[in-house]
């Protein structure tokens, strides 16, 4: 036997004893009660559905973007798609602009608001975020809610 190694005997006896004493029942009954009381997990935790959570994504970088002065001053327009992942500690990461506006002001502000929206609700994959600036409605994120889309 090699240095270190548990008998496959030892390794049985104590899986026995930590699952605890067999507990019979009627034929076709299934698990006991017990069992189903000491570990059952939903594999879907409730919470925010995933339109939910990319709303709220929608309305906390709204909530961070600023309209750069200079660009308003020489009225520059436009729209930035950006695309982002959210980290485990629930901040953007791997900010990039995958759709420029057109002006480096503007989509460093989009890339700025999404980075200091702070901790975001928890969306798996890639996402694609188009951020509008214009002077008349001063900023505001393109289209409807669902334009905040996963890209993978």
């Amino acid at each position: 036997m090699r240095r270190g190694a548990v008998p496959l005997a030892l390794l049985c006896l104590l899986t026995a004893l930590l699952a605890g004493p067999a507990r019979p029942g009627p034929a076709g009954a299934g698990p006991p009660a017990a069992s189903a009381q000491r570990g059952a997990v939903d594999p879907v935790p409730p919470g925010p559905s995933v339109e939910e959570r990319l709303a709220e994504i929608r309305r906390r970088v709204q909530r961070a973007l600023v309209y750069p002065p200079l660009a308003r001053l020489r009225g520059l327009e436009g729209t930035t798609r950006l695309e982002f992942e959210i980290g485990a500690d629930g901040r953007a990461q791997e900010v990039t602009v995958a759709h420029s506006s057109g002006s480096g002001l503007l989509d460093r502000a989009a890339e700025r608001a999404v980075v200091s929206a702070g901790e975001l609700p928890y969306v798996w994959g890639r996402l694609s975020l188009p951020v509008r600036f214009v002077l008349a409605d001063e900023v505001a994120l393109a289209g409807d809610p669902a334009q905040l889309a996963q890209t993978r």
